[in-house]
């Protein structure tokens, strides 16, 4: 290994929340010889955003220091599903659903990770061959009481709440990839600890040197406030455009760009020190957000494209230019026109009535470049003009 131990933890630690345990750590780093690395991720959903990288960029960073990756995907476990922070019982995906997914996960997630130097690992692999009898073992290594320390359980226990026999089985079964694997330590979100502590102890059970574990922290979405989620549309789709990547992160608050420099960016310590430094002596904090921008961009596009998009930017809100590929939509309202909140709605600028009042109130509404202060204003049938809602959503509407 060709960096010495002080420089890896302060990696390791980088933006992490817990780190168990690290005297362990500096054990196994003292021998000098690559760590295997392993995160299991359930392919649940087709699309991955910013907020599912958190893990893939520690794991590059890791992978960097030249230890050994293993993405796992769990395509066995996904099917019985993760209870992790749910108070009903999840459905399970059918394993046409999860195979969809997890062609999804491979295409995505070298984008971050060398395709080269990573192991890609599916747990059906082991789990499938226990059978009954290896699963009926495998669950006498661990208690009903253990379980019910597990948060979510126990809320839905003492509530009343179902907890099916089979949601027991997922932490052993995930437990059990750090046994099949042989892992040195295991990557998973806060939520996931309980998860990795049984690795943890199922290691021990078969002999093996218990793995480390090193919980990441749930990146807040661009509200600054909630988990990144596409259902609170306070997400960045790593596969979305370059214009509206870029545009999205310029969105972000001043304190939360150091968070996002924290957890998604790849430039090293001493460099994000000395510009967090230089912005706190007066230097505009947006020169650093549109670095980190043009970073998060061209990682997974290109640089062209973050240059594109910063010039498009620029032209946007500088300028006051509309961007060329605006969304062209057609109302037909009988040629009686239509009220401002409906056409916003309509035009897909806005979710709700609700929320274009709440822009309007707040002067972030525009048409045709100015800015609306009538809630009752009315678009004419004949009329095509350009609304625009806050900094990023723009439609041409023609009223007919």
């Amino acid at each position: 290994m060709a960096f010495d131990i002080e420089h890896q933890l302060a990696v390791f630690k980088r933006g992490a929340h817990e780190l168990l345990v690290e005297s362990e750590l500096v054990e196994k780093l003292k021998r000098g010889k690559p760590l295997k690395i392993k995160e299991g991720f359930d392919p649940t959903r087709p699309d991955l955003h910013l907020g599912h990288t958190v893990q893939f960029n520690k794991l590059r960073q890791l992978q960097d220091l030249g230890h050994h990756i293993v993405f796992l995907i769990g395509d066995f476990t996904g099917l019985i599903g993760d209870p992790t922070g749910r108070n009903v019982t999840r459905p399970a995906l059918t394993p046409e659903d999860i195979a969809a997914n997890a062609k999804t996960y491979t295409d995505q997630v070298f984008l971050i990770l060398d395709r080269d130097k990573t192991e890609v690992a599916f747990n059906s692999k082991w789990l499938m061959p226990l059978g009954a009898d290896g699963m009926v073992k495998l669950a006498a290594k661990y208690t009903v009481a253990r379980m019910l320390e597990r948060d979510d359980f126990a809320q839905r226990y003492r509530g009343g709440q179902p907890i099916a026999i089979h949601e027991f089985l997922y932490p052993l079964a995930q437990g059990y990839d750090s046994v099949a694997l042989q892992s040195d330590v295991e990557l998973g979100g806060t939520d996931q600890k309980f998860n990795l502590l049984v690795g943890r102890e199922l290691q021990r059970h078969y002999g093996q040197e218990p793995q480390c574990i090193l919980t990441l922290p749930l990146l807040e979405g661009l509200d600054g406030v909630n988990k990144m989620s596409k259902s609170l549309d306070n997400y960045v789709g790593i596969t979305e455009a370059p214009n509206e990547m870029f545009g999205k992160l310029m969105s972000i608050s001043d304190e939360l760009m150091w968070r996002y420099y924290e957890l998604l960016s790849f430039r090293p310590l001493d460099e994000l020190a000395t510009l967090k430094r230089e912005c706190g002596a007066g230097r505009n904090p947006r020169d650093a957000k549109v670095a980190l921008g043009q970073e998060i961009v061209a990682r997974f596009h290109s640089q062209g494209a973050a240059e594109n998009a910063l010039a498009e930017f620029e032209a946007r809100f500088r300028h006051g230019a509309v961007p060329e590929d605006i969304e062209e939509v057609m109302l037909d309202t009988n040629g009686r026109g239509i009220g401002i909140g409906q056409l916003a709605k309509q035009a897909g600028v806005s979710l709700s009535t609700t929320h274009v009042y709440q822009l309007i109130d707040q002067g972030g509404l525009r048409v045709d470049g100015e800015r609306v202060t009538d809630r009752t204003m009315t678009i004419p049938a004949g009329s095509t003009v350009v609304v625009q809602a806050g900094k990023r959503k723009f439609a041409r509407v023609t009223v007919k």
